[in-house]
This record gives structure tokens, sequence and C-alpha cells, in this order.
């Protein structure tokens, strides 16, 4: 019993400091831009109304919504909006037209998750750095030069993975949450008619009287449930109990208390709404905080960093990017990853973002639109998991995800307003990785057709050989082929040049799966087809990672024992030629043919052993 306690504890801890670091340094902007741009005058009544909405939107999308219904649409174990894609478009895979509809729509909103990628760290470790501006008005030159060389340092450790720091991650969090409470108490006690806010009437009230300002600031509200997804995302790395504890007994607590607080202090002195949650802090404190701010905005960055790494391996085993260098930071465990292409290109449009916004209010503008899209396509999502997976009643799944489409639409529909403000920058950012995904996913269709179109059957094009076989070296031959029963093309160049046969040869045929994990017990299909030759399917999961010679080790039970030493291993190396016709638009061919020419090695990506690795060239029209 107490070692499940224990476990439960480290796991809270953990959730703390990973799932909550951007819903946690929310508090830093999230209150000053409802009432930066003059929209809402500094009244009491208005201040009651909008941390009555504060509190009200933090309870039905993060407490109802992801923590009481979305947790529970989880993907053997796992969450997030890659799971959620595959979880809904295998619900309703007997209808062809509405599965690719999903599947569009769920892509984009895995693109926009790059936006949202791009957008936190900046947001997040400006706002922390502004602090300075409290400190004294001669920092303010430096806060973009700093904020720049904070995010390198960041950016520049991923290669050598986070285990190391990783385990400071939940302490420093939870510091951030004790301290965000204990100054939310010190200024309620000051005012402690503030609690009262928490009763929805003064929300309900506000928005009556003041209908279109509401729709307006809404925009500016989202800021408080940023980082919500993560808590569905993180669901494989902790578990449901410790991110709902986490979240009920320490972060909701934490947050809202420093929100009155925030409220408490305008009541008392309206000026401090340029930057009201570092002018809660005593002179002396400020320092300190402005440090352990920055701590703890570079936490929730890192966690948004680990989840791009994530999310692109998995959309890459799904076959919607080209296959990218792909290191592990850790031996112990195998989901610390660090992909070079994607740190540094995060990094390169973060810093666009911060010179071209400048300031946490500017980036406000653009943060939200991304964050309300994800959330909205979270919804549509559930529908089909709960009605077509789950089998609940049509009236109980419209009841129940209709009412948090509504609030999502009110507050994307808000979000929309800020769209040429800054809004445009993450949806670019999407439609660009959109552009990508959707090329690299209907050139490899295309690819795969002509290949088929010229394929030979395996089986006929072996009894043909074997009328009269050539000469048969020892050894294992394993060719790969995307198209299991097919003859690879790396098998005719190396029977027309070399002439010979090994004694055993593997045709092997890599595929990966809409479910995050496959294990052992169903990784190999294993077919003879005599005259020691082999048809081999190795299947994967989207969070598995693909080992091709730990998989075939499995094949010493067929009587096919592979010796590493006269082992090879042969690829067909597909130059792809863009061709005027009936494929993709020309400059999208010629875009697809430039990433497959820049795709990582499948050698590396596969595991293969480079010293017995063959690779023979084709050309090839599309």
């Amino acid at each position: 019993m107490s070692a499940s306690k224990s476990s439960l504890s480290a796991l809270t801890l953990g959730a703390i400091g990973v799932v909550y670091g951007d819903i946690g340094t929310s508090v830093l902007y999230a209150v000053k831009e409802v009432f930066a741009h003059g929209h809402v005058p500094l009244t009491p009544d208005n201040i009651y109304g909008i941390l009555s909405i504060f509190v009200w939107t933090l309870t039905v999308i993060v407490s109802i919504k992801y923590v009481a219904l979305v947790l529970r649409a989880d993907n053997n174990g796992e969450g997030g909006l890659v799971a959620m894609l595959a979880l809904a478009s295998q619900s309703v895979k007997h209808r062809p037209k509405l599965r690719r509809v999903l599947l569009i729509v769920g892509i984009f909103g895995t693109c926009l998750f790059y936006g949202d990628g791009v957008i936190t760290p900046a947001i997040s470790v400006l706002s922390a750095v502004e602090g300075l501006e409290v400190v004294s008005p001669t920092f303010k030159k430096y806060i973009i030069a700093l904020t720049l060389v904070i995010l390198f340092a960041l950016f520049a450790v991923q290669k050598h993975g986070t285990s190391g720091i990783g385990k400071f991650f939940g302490p420093i969090t939870l510091v951030w949450f004790a301290c965000i409470a204990a100054l939310g108490v010190t200024h309620i006690v000051t005012n402690p008619a503030i609690l009262w806010a928490i009763s929805p009437h003064y929300a309900l009230g506000f928005m009556w009287n003041n209908p279109g300002t509401t729709f307006i600031i809404l925009g500016a509200v989202v800021l408080c449930v940023t980082g919500g997804e993560a808590l569905y995302a993180d669901m494989g790395h902790f578990g449901k109990k410790p991110i709902r504890v986490a979240w009920f007994f320490i972060v909701m607590p934490a947050l809202i208390l420093n929100y009155f607080g925030q409220g408490a202090l305008l009541l008392n002195n309206p000026a401090a709404v340029k930057n009201p949650f570092y002018m809660m802090a005593p002179g002396w404190a400020l320092v300190p905080l402005v440090v352990l701010a920055t701590m703890a905005t570079v936490i929730a960055s890192q966690a948004l960093i680990t989840g791009a790494f994530s999310v692109t391996k998995q959309v890459i085993q799904l076959g919607y990017l080209p296959r990218l260098q792909i290191m592990h930071t850790s031996v112990k465990d195998t989901g610390q990853i660090y992909l070079p292409f994607v740190n540094w290109g995060l990094f390169v449009a973060i810093v666009v973002a911060v010179v071209l916004f400048k300031s946490s209010s500017n980036l406000a503008a653009a943060y939200g639109i991304a964050v309300c899209t994800d959330m909205l396509i979270t919804t549509i999502l559930t529908f089909f998991v709960i009605r077509y997976s789950w089998k609940y009643p049509l009236a109980l799944c419209i009841g129940a995800t209709g009412f948090f489409f509504i609030v999502d639409f009110a507050f994307w529909a808000s979000n929309l307003l800020k769209l040429f403000e800054g809004g445009w920058f993450p949806l670019m950012i999407a439609g660009a990785i959109f552009t990508l995904m959707a090329t690299w996913k209907d050139g490899r269709r295309l690819l795969n057709i002509k290949l088929k179109a010229e394929a030979i059957d395996l089986v006929s094009f072996l009894e043909a050989v074997f009328v009269s076989p050539p000469a048969r070296v020892e050894g294992t031959a394993i060719f790969l082929t995307a198209e299991p029963g097919t003859v690879p093309n790396a098998m005719l160049h190396n029977l027309k040049h070399n002439k010979v046969l090994h004694h055993n040869n593997l045709f092997v045929t890599v595929r990966n799966h809409e479910v995050p994990w496959i294990g052992m017990d169903k990784r190999l299909v294993i077919e003879s087809l005599g005259h020691d030759c082999w048809q081999v399917v190795i299947h994967y999961g989207f969070k598995n990672d693909p080992d091709v010679p730990k998989a075939l080790k499995h094949m010493q039970n067929c009587g096919c024992g592979l010796d590493p030493m006269t082992t090879s291993y042969f690829l067909s190396r597909d130059t792809i030629v863009p061709t005027i016709g009936s494929g993709m638009a020309q400059w999208r061919e010629k875009l697809f043919a430039q990433m497959h020419r820049n795709a990582s090695a499948a050698a590396d990506f596969l595991k293969l052993p480079n010293n017995s690795v063959v690779e023979l060239g084709s050309k090839i029209e599309i």
C-alpha cells in the first residue's frame, strides 16, 4: 500500500513538472491581457466578473471537459491529438469518406501543435523576463536579447536529453505553484470579499450586461487554459489518476488563489494593471520571483519541445512525414528522443516570433487561435469516439460534446478577431507543415501506385528462378520491400549484377498501425515461400521504436537463425522524377521529390547495422 502511495506521489510530482508548466505560467499574462486593451474598465464589478469567468473557464474546459471526459478516451493508455485521431479514425473505418475527413481535420490539428510549440516558449519566457522591467525600467532594452539567450541555451541542451535535469522539473514547478498561491493569499487577506467571485452569477452578470465586450475578451480569457491539451497528451507518461490528483489538489487551487490575489490587488491599486502578477510581490522578492518564473517558463517550454519530438516521431510512423534523424538520449527511457531538424526548426521560428512581436502582449494576440482550434478539433473527434467506438446513444453524445463545442467555438470565434494582429502567425506555420504532410502522404500514395503497377508477383518469380537456380552463397539476404508479395527492385538488381542467391532469403515489410503499441507476441507475421525463402511482415504501433534486427531475432523459432556476421540487408534507394501528368501539381511533385531525397536513410530509421547494408538505386517517374 505504501509503495503504491509512493508511486502515485512520484507520478503526481512528475505530472506537475511536465503537464502543468504551461497552464501554470499563464498567471504571468492572462489577467494583464484582459484589461490591457481598454475594452474592460477597471471597476469592482468588472474585476469580480472577469475573475468569475476565469474560474468557470478553468472549471468547464479543464476540470470537466479534459479531466472528466477526454481523459477517458485513451488509446491503449495513450493520449494526445494523434492518439485521439487514431481512435476516431478506427471507430469510423467502415465509412471511408468520413474517415478521410476526420484524418484531414486531425492532421491539421497536429500541425497547429507546432504553431503552439513556437508561441508558447516565446510568450512564456518573454513574459517572465519582462519582470525585470518592474524591477527597473533600465532593463527594458535587454529583455529581448536575454530572452533569446535563454531560449538558445534551452534548445542547445536538447541533444543531451533531459533525464539529468528532468528530476528537478517537478520540485521546481511545485515551488512555483506554492509561490503563486502564497502571493495570491497575501492579497486576498487584504480584501477577503474577492472570494465571492467564485460564484458563477458574477460571470453570468458580466456576460449579460456586456455581451459584445465578453465576446471580444474571450480571446484573452482563453490564455488561462492554454496548456489544457497537455493534460491529455501526457496521459501515457503519467496515467489518469496522477494528472487528476495534481490538478484538483495543487494546480487548480494555486491558479485560482493567484488570480483572486491579482483581483484583490487591482481593487486596491488599479495602477498595478500594467503587470499585476509581478506587482503582487514585495520589492525584495522581485528578482528571485523573476528567476523562479523564468525557470518555470523554461520547464513549460521543455514540455512542449519534448512533445514536438514525440508527435513528429508518431506522425512519421503514421506516414505523414519523411523519415528524420532520431537520436535516443536515454538508455533507460526509449521515449526520450531528440530530432535535430525539429529542434532547430522550432528555435528559428521562435526567434522570428520574439523579434517580430517584441513583447508578451503582442504575442498574446498570436496566442490562442492555435490552442482554441485544437480544443475544437479534440471535441469533434471525441464525439465520433464516444458515438461509434463506445456506442453511446446519439442524444447523450450530442449533449455531452455539443455543450463543449459551443464553449470552444465561442473562444475560437473570439480569437479570429486577433487574426490580423498576430493570429495569422501560428496558422501560417500550421499551414506550411500541413502542406508538407499532405504532399508527402499523396506522393507516397502515387509512388506506391507506380510500384504496384510495375510489380512482379514474388511467388511466381521465385518458382521461375528455382527452375534453373543461380549459384547460392552462404549467409542470409534480407530484402526490404514496401509491399509484401512483390519482388523488391534490390533483388532484381542483385540477380542481374551479382548473379547469386543467398542460402536464406527474407522479404521483409514494415507496417505501421494507428495504435500506440503492438507487443512482441504480434510483432511478426511469417510465411514460408519454400527454398529457404520467407515473407515477413513486422508490425509496429506509432509509439513503438522500429528495430528490424531485434524483431528478426524471433525468426530462430522458424528454423532461420540469423548470424549478424553473415547477414546482409538489401534496400532500394529510389530517385523520384517529377513528370507532367495526372499526379499532383508540378510544384508538389518537385517538393515531394526533394523531401524524398532528403529523408533520413531507411537503414538508420530501422536500426540496421551500417556495415551490413547494401543500397541499390533506381529512378521512378510520378
